[in-house]
Order: C-alpha cells, then structure tokens, then sequence
C-alpha cells in the first residue's frame, strides 16, 4: 500500500532470489512439509514475543489440503479477544493478487480480456498522453507499467477524495516512467485496470468481487468494503508502535483503492484461495475459474529492478511483476509467486506460493510493518527446501521497514525552510496570508484568521488545521496519513506571488496553491 512499497517487495524478494540462486535443494515432500510445520510454531511464538506484534493469523496449504490453520495472540491490546482462524483482518496490498483473480474469472468467461485497452471499457478515461490514453490496457495497470509514478493519486486518498475524483484527475499527472518498459508500483494504476472492467459491465466493483470469488468460494468473511469490516465482531485492529508499545490508534479506510488494497478477509477464507490459486482454478472438484486465464495472472510481464535502465528485460535474480504477482524462479527451478501488503498505520500481510509444488503460506498481522508477515513464510519456506533457516529474515527486513517509516516523519527534507532555524523571522500580519488558494491536480483551500489564529482547511472536506509560525512566511501543521506519516507539515506562503505551497503533497504534483483574486 505505501508509496515506498514497491521497494520493500522488491528487496523481500530479491532477498530469496540471491540466496536460492546459490543452492539447490529438493522439492517439497510430504515429510519436509511436516517437519516444517513441526518447527514453524516455536519460531511464530518466538516471533510475537520479541516484536510485541499483537496478534497473527497463519495458513500453510500443500497439496489442496490446509494443513495449519491458526491464530495467536489478541485482536486488540487491551481486550483479551483472541486472535482465531475467523480472525477478519484488513490486507492492504494482498489485495492486488485477490483482485487479479476476480478478473482472470471475467476474462475466462469472455466478458473481458487481459489487453482490453482501457478507453474501450471506459469512454470518459484519460491520462495526460494521448498516446497512452489510447494504447493503455488492462494488463499494463496490473502490471504496474503504465508510466505512472509510484504515488499517483496516493495524496489525493489522504487528503480524502473519492474513487471516481482520485481516477479522473489522474489525467493532470504527468507520466515519468517509459510506457511498457518502466515499472512503478501504483495503487491508483492498478485500481484503474480493475474498475475499468466494473463499468464495462455495468456493475460496482464491490458486487463484482463478490459475485465472481466471494460466494463461489465460501468466502463468507471476505468484502471489498471497510463498512463490511467494521461490522464484523471478529476483527483485528490496527496497532502502531509507540515507545515500543503496541497502541491501537488509526483506522484505515481503503475503498477509494479497494482493488488494490480495500479487501478484508480471515485466514479461513484466504486459504480457500490459495487451494483454488494451487489446483489451477478448481475447487473442491469444480472449475470455478478457468485455468489458462489464472495461468496468465502468475507468468511474469515487467522486470521489477533491472540491472540496467538500458536493458529493461534483464532481472536480477529473475524477479518480476506479473498480473498482481511478485514472480521469480526459486533455488528449485521452480516459479515462485507473492505478495505483501502494508498500512502505517497497523497492518502487514504476507502470501507466498509454489504452484509447482503445491505449496502455499498466508500470514496477516495487526501491527503496523516490521517484517513479521515475510519472514514466517520465509523461513517456513527455507524449512522445507532447505532443512533448515538460510538466513534471520526478521532482523533485515524490521531495519528495511524502520528506515521506510522514519523517512515519513515531519517535514520533507527536501525543504530547507523546514529546518528548525537557528533565529525565526517574525510573520506577516495574519491577514497577509487568508483567501482562497487553487490547484488543477489538488483542489481549492482556504486560509482564514479565527480568534487570531491562521487556520488552514484543506481540500476537499474542509479539512481543519491550525497553522503555526515557523519562520517568516512559512507555517507549520501536523498532519497524519498512510503516505506522509504522522509530524509536522509546512505550508509555504509567497504573499508577492499570492500562493502557498503545501509541501507534503509535492512528491505527487506540482503543491502550489494560486489565490484567487477577491472580487471587488
């Protein structure tokens, strides 16, 4: 889900990728599997224990029968609800690879097809190149190489625009990455591709979802809805960590970018799909989704991190995106498919699978990212490919995860002015400052003075917050979102120039604000 995302995934799997390129080991047997299993639960315990993760729920699927199934630890600090196999958790980017399975159902009845181009399933959409406005398909967005940038319309969720509003403005951003030959993970991209197909049909993407994978697996814990979520007596809450301490202090709501990242579901249900993503679409006997159309969903398209920007087909360690899926070839020569999924703001969520060896493993969690999700499948997997674990996961990834979370605190430091000055300069009158400020990408503010204070109300709710003096021109606000963390933010003002930069939103679109001149 994060803008920095896109690195982490890449990093989790060109970790495996290295490492199994050094070596060769069997492939998984029944006896491997169950002594795996047999040490797996110690090192989950073990694991709770030394990250205070509140909570884990943990599936392992081999050869189409679930063989752990499991929660531990609570729902919630301070309840002490436990956490169980109907355990209903947010997944965040898990939801990329549920998605992609929804649509391989479409494509395999003919109501859709994976190079459908986009403006023919949708008249009214655009991106900024007309060219790519033209060509642009759905498998290109699940593939994350449309030539977007990795946080396109991210900020637009957080200031707290709906679906439709983040999708149409998408057309004023430009597009930095080379169409088909750039990869950008982008939550909005890929929720393009999906809803692109939810109005060729005529339906919500919601209905959809449940139509064509909920109900026909059994999924009865399983929606594209957080008011689905929030009803259930059975959930996790999200957790963040301060001083140390699990705190449950956020709720994140992701239906502006449910195919991407808005599926809640329980460990139960998401081993039902794993069965039906392991036996090529079929279900306890019957072809629920047909089996090519699956196949295509796991066969890589785009290199994830090329060697050379130059050769872009070149990967290192084999590691691609495919259509919802992280692909690469294991130390066994054998395809290995998988995703995480993240919020700040208190989950990490973790699949991997080899289809070739029927073997699959799901972990949900309710902490915000440290790691704990990927390194249980990976040292489940290196139990049974290897005996024994290659390497302490948890420690390499927990580094990887503070340094991303750490880098959305406070100001941007691209901003110089946003450095504490050593001797602040005195504001401006307040009123110098008030009106009403627009941008095409972002929206409109407004600045006002309220009992001698300036007060800022961003776009497009209103949104309240009181500007501190900072230096001279520049004031500051505190701000918390999935994408920009929680600390101190800096509102810009030029008063000769009559606009504002807002610096938070300025990794997306060009931030500055124009004031709209008061009529006379």
């Amino acid at each position: 889900m994060l803008r920095q995302h896109t690195l982490l995934l890449a990093f989790v799997f060109g970790v495996g990728a290295f490492f199994c390129a050094a070596q060769q080991a069997p492939t998984a047997t029944p006896e491997k599997v169950s002594a795996a299993l047999t040490q797996l639960d110690p090192y989950i315990r073990a694991t709770l224990a030394s990250t205070k993760v509140p909570g884990v729920a943990v599936a392992v699927i081999y050869n189409d029968q679930v063989l752990l199934l499991r929660g531990y630890g609570i729902r919630k600090v301070g309840d002490p609800a436990p956490v169980d196999p109907d355990t209903v958790f947010e997944i965040a980017s898990f939801s990329k690879p549920i998605t992609s399975t929804i649509l391989a159902s479409l494509v395999g009845e003919g109501k859709i097809h994976w190079d459908d181009k986009i403006l023919d399933l949708n008249p009214n959409f655009q991106l900024s190149n007309p060219d790519t406005t033209k060509q642009i398909t759905i498998r290109d967005f699940l593939s994350h190489r449309s030539g977007l940038a990795t946080e396109s319309g991210d900020l637009l969720e957080d200031l707290g625009y709906s679906r439709p509003d983040i999708l149409y403005r998408m057309r004023y951003l430009p597009l930095p990455g080379v169409f088909r030959k750039s990869y950008a993970y982008s939550n909005f991209g890929y929720t393009t591709g999906a809803i692109a197909a939810a109005v060729k049909l005529g339906k919500p993407w919601e209905t959809i979802a449940d139509k064509q994978l909920y109900s026909r697996l059994g999924m009865t814990s399983t929606s594209s809805r957080f008011s689905d979520y929030e009803d259930r007596a059975n959930k996790a809450a999200l957790h963040v960590f301060l001083n140390g301490e699990p705190v449950n202090r956020f709720v994140r709501e992701a239906d502006a970018e449910a195919p991407a990242g808005g599926v809640s579901s329980s460990a139960r249900d998401l081993a039902e799909w794993v069965r039906l993503q392991l036996n090529n679409g079929k279900w306890n006997g019957k072809q629920l989704i047909d089996a090519t159309a699956l196949d295509e969903t796991h066969k890589p398209v785009i290199c994830t991190s090329p060697i050379d920007p130059a050769k872009p087909d070149v990967c290192p360690g084999g590691t691609s995106y495919g259509l919802g899926w992280d692909v690469r070839t294991n130390g066994q020569g054998h395809t290995q498919l998988g995703h995480s999924g993240a919020f700040f703001q208190g989950a990490a969520t973790a699949v991997y699978m080899v289809p070739d060896e029927h073997l699959g493993i799901l972990v949900l969690t309710n902490s915000m990212p440290v790691g704990v999700p990927e390194s249980i499948c990976l040292h489940f997997l290196d139990l049974v490919h290897y005996g024994k674990p290659q390497r302490e996961y948890l420690p390499l990834l927990g580094k990887v995860f503070a340094g991303m979370i750490s880098g959305t605190q406070d100001a941007s430091p691209d901003y110089a002015a946003l450095t504490p000055p050593k001797t602040a300069a005195a504001a401006k009158p307040l009123n110098t400052y008030t009106g009403t400020y627009t941008n095409e990408y972002f929206g409109t503010l407004e600045v006002s003075v309220e009992d001698n204070r300036l007060i800022l109300r961003l776009p497009p709710r209103g949104s309240y917050y009181e500007l501190a003096p900072w230096d001279g021109d520049t004031f500051t606000y505190y701000f918390a979102s999935e994408n920009t963390g929680t600390g101190r933010r800096g509102a810009i003002f030029s008063p000769d120039k009559n606009e504002v930069l807002i610096e938070m939103l300025s990794p997306e679109h060009d931030a500055v604000f124009t004031r709209i001149p008061t009529p006379q």
